[in-house]
């Protein structure tokens, strides 16, 4: 082989083993930070990983809040109107927190069903409903309206 054609193979075998270095780092990276949303009915369904950060949204069902007099622990149930997920928080929420609001809790599913959450954050305005929480609530208005053959209204008007 040529020693020029020797060098420029060695350059482009270093660049392709420094690229693929580079994009494996940064991969394992983002996966270690990566927060993935689920709605109520994939949790219930069991679609939700155990014991994995996770972001789970939608709304706060009415009266289903539930205040520890003792200490900073709220237990509330979050909905698509299809399905309930349990939220456990130990802190305090945000002012806009309030039944029958979007919000999205960050967190994790225990071992019994119940979501823990370590974040709560709630939508900004009256008008501004999380993309991910639209979009679940939407699905899950089409999915009961499929299933009684006529157009359901949600009592949130998504």
């Amino acid at each position: 082989m040529h020693p020029i054609r020797k060098k420029r193979l060695t350059i482009v075998l270093f660049l392709v083993v420094g690229v693929s270095v580079a994009v494996a780092l940064t991969t394992y990276a983002l996966r270690q930070n990566i927060n993935l949303f689920y709605d109520p009915s994939q949790i219930a369904a069991g679609e939700a990983p155990v014991d994995v950060r996770i972001r789970a949204g939608g709304m706060v069902e009415e009266d289903s809040v539930i205040r520890d007099p003792e200490s900073l622990m709220v237990e509330f149930k979050v909905t698509d109107f299809s399905s309930s997920v349990l939220v456990e928080y130990t802190g305090i929420l945000p002012d806009l927190f309030a039944e029958g609001q979007g919000v999205v809790a960050m967190g994790r599913l225990n071992g019994q069903g119940r979501f823990v959450a370590d974040q709560v954050l709630a939508k900004h305005d009256e008008n501004y409903m999380p993309p991910e929480v639209n979009e679940a609530l939407e699905k899950a208005a089409n999915k009961r309206a499929s299933e009684s053959g006529g157009q359901l209204e949600t009592s949130a008007g998504y």
